[in-house]
């Protein structure tokens, strides 16, 4: 049997993702499951409060799943993990993601907003890969910006066929050889150490490596080449940048 607290997420999800999260209020969350209002904020002190437990799970597995893409190690493995790591997520979170699609304030607050821009921001660079061009840059950014739509618009499609027919549509982007901008793309930057379980990066940034990487991002050094530098992945760059 569900308790209290999770009955109150399940229906705060449901209608934040029917109504909106700013037009449904906590007395309504509560009668949704029959309790008190006062009951309500004994488990729960605000909205801001429901809207941050219920966007973590999705933010935590996006970023794991991203981290994992990231040490796939062949540019190309890394592409398509991360880009079918991300539907996934998407796919398990689609109320939550409806949820703030169908209020997008909610994706400039922060601590909601900084995460899900260092999310979006890792996923460009990982499925644009080494190949630095703008070409590819604005191609993997249409890639990483579709990858979201489908999964809320076409609800009453099964996970596994919206999910393939989503794959479908960025190999068309990305074009036969994974990269539309193969040809005319700068030479790729060296990737440095394996990485994942064994390949012997840091997981996390010290309080002086942390200033070291935001005082190079803001002399203009690329994410990239900051990660390589100190030793870390990309996806600990960005959330110490929170970009």
């Amino acid at each position: 049997m569900s308790t209290t607290p999770e009955r109150i997420l399940l229906a705060a999800r449901a209608l934040f993702a029917e109504r909106g999260y700013r037009a449904t209020s906590m007395q309504a969350i509560a009668d949704q499951i029959g309790i008190t209002k006062a009951a309500l904020y004994y488990h729960f002190a605000s909205k801001d409060e429901l809207l941050r437990h219920l966007t973590l799970p999705l933010l935590d597995e996006l970023e794991a799943a991203l981290g994992d893409a990231e040490s796939a190690g062949d540019p190309e493995a890394v592409r398509w993990r991360a880009i079918e790591g991300y539907v996934d997520v998407y796919l398990r979170h689609r109320e939550t993601l409806l949820m703030l699609v169908r209020d997008m304030t909610l994706l400039v607050q922060a601590p909601v907003a900084d995460r899900f821009r260092a999310a979006i921001a890792l996923a460009n660079d990982l499925v644009c890969g080494p190949r630095r061009s703008l070409e590819a840059r604005v191609r993997a950014a249409q890639v990483v910006a579709g990858l979201g739509d489908p999964v809320v618009l076409f609800l009453d499609v099964p996970p596994e066929r919206i999910k393939g027919l989503i794959l479908d549509g960025a190999r068309a982007l990305l074009g036969p050889s994974g990269s539309a901008s193969a040809e005319t793309a700068e030479s790729p930057r060296p990737r440095g150490r394996p990485r994942g379980r064994n390949g012997g990066r840091r997981p996390a940034l010290t309080e002086p490596q942390s200033q070291q990487v935001r005082e190079m991002y803001a002399a203009g050094r690329p994410v990239p080449e900051i990660a390589e530098e100190i030793g870390v992945s990309r996806a600990t760059v960005y959330r110490c940048l929170k970009i």
